[in-house]
């Protein structure tokens, strides 16, 4: 069986796409694979685990998709308002926040563990959720309403992201260590690798931070042994990005590091 990449987004439009996408060398081709209109709203995110894509939506549902079989699954009505987040953990649970009064959270991270989450809101508080008792476990307020929050694949550190700032905090102290700032007002964040951190805002740049340093290791312009990196944008285009993260490790060796899209 040919080799290839399943890529979903969602749009504007109530419409779930899904891709298939099969490397070719320098040029990679991307072919339609199903189109699902289950919203009556734009779509507000998207998260998958290896089977089923859950999708969030400003029309207050939740919807359910089968990847293995391309049929919808059901739909989750629990919410009063908008959708914002959605993660999975594993094949059997999946956490969600809305616009209303059951869990008002802007965004939500799991832990690698499985027993913690971490979520943000209009509070400008920070939030530990024990996820074992399924109770609050802490409470820290922050200066500033947050809006992103992540943690990095260990679980040893997380990064909060209020407006065009990000704070990395350390789990065992749960305290600040270093904060990125970026031009921009940012609207999406990726751990790359441990400490390697993608960062996505009101601009047309697609940055890479080291959340050890704070520094940026390159930036490229994104709506003109490799790791793939998907990015998609209100101009109406995905585009997926090949990098070399070993050339980006050493940029202020080898200078400049330039992004390929393929």
């Amino acid at each position: 069986m040919e080799e290839h990449v399943e890529l979903v987004c969602g749009c504007y439009e109530q419409i779930l796409f899904g891709y298939r996408v099969t490397p070719g060398g320098e040029q990679w081709t991307a072919t339609t694979d199903f189109t699902n209109h289950a919203h009556t709203a734009s779509l507000s995110v998207v998260a998958v685990n290896n089977r089923f894509v859950a999708t969030g939506s400003k029309d207050e549902t939740i919807q359910i998709y089968d990847m293995k079989k391309k049929v919808e699954h059901g739909a989750l009505l629990h919410h009063n308002g908008s959708i914002t987040c959605l993660e999975f953990f594993g094949r059997t649970h999946l956490l969600s926040g809305a616009e209303d009064g059951l869990m008002c959270v802007l965004s939500l991270s799991i832990h690698p563990s499985g027993k913690l989450a971490l979520s943000v809101g209009t509070d400008k508080t920070l939030r530990t959720w024990n996820l074992v008792e399924g109770r609050s476990a802490f409470i820290k307020n922050i200066k500033q309403n947050a809006h992103i929050v992540q943690w990095c694949p260990s679980g040893e550190q997380y990064v909060v992201v209020m407006h065009d700032r990000v704070d990395v905090y350390k789990l065992e102290t749960a305290s600040v260590i270093g904060t990125i700032q970026n031009p921009k007002r940012i609207s999406s964040i990726r751990f790359i690798t441990e400490t390697v951190l993608a960062v996505a805002g009101d601009d047309d740049l697609i940055r890479l931070y080291d959340t050890d340093s704070q520094k940026c290791l390159c930036e490229f312009k994104a709506h003109e042994g490799s790791q793939i990196m998907v990015s998609s944008s209100s101009d109406g285009y995905v585009k997926i990005w090949r990098l070399d993260l070993k050339k980006v490790r050493k940029k202020h060796v080898f200078g400049p590091y330039k992004v390929h899209c393929v």
